[in-house]
């Protein structure tokens, strides 16, 4: 089933900060929390090897939020802008395309879809300056 969250990103303090909603909304983390050391990334400086990749907390009416921290070893700049994006969970790769060709005509910052090891990925900025994150399912 298709469903919609928003994606934090930090400069660091991801954990910190979903630690502290975690107290906030009384609620458990869902899924496992990635580190940057699973991810398979080579090279991680020591201090972002357990930066936070990817961790999800349910808050308020189904909303689930999502957050990661940024990698300033790979030129990633936290900043107004891209520290928020909307995540969009399809449950069709075909739906992740149209999704994305629509929403990426005019826009910037680009990566197509893509197969990840987590999933089919992308993520653009939209003409209206709106960040949007793609995932669909793997491919069998």
């Amino acid at each position: 089933m298709a469903k919609t969250s928003i994606y934090l990103n930090f400069a660091g303090n991801c954990e910190e900060a979903f630690n502290n909603y975690r107290k906030i909304f009384g609620t458990e983390f869902s899924g496992k929390i990635f580190r940057m050391k699973d991810s398979g990334v080579p090279n991680l400086p020591a201090g972002e090897a357990n930066y936070i990749m990817n961790i999800a907390l349910p808050i308020l009416g189904g909303t689930v939020i999502m957050g990661t921290d940024m990698l300033e070893s790979m030129g990633h700049k936290l900043k107004i802008g891209n520290n928020t994006t909307i995540n969009l969970e399809a449950d069709t790769r075909d739906e992740v395309d149209r999704l994305y060709k629509a929403l990426s005509e005019g826009g910037s910052e680009m990566s197509p879809p893509a197969d990840m090891f987590w999933g089919y990925w992308a993520v653009c900025l939209d003409r209206y300056g709106i960040r949007w994150m793609f995932n669909g399912p793997l491919k069998k």
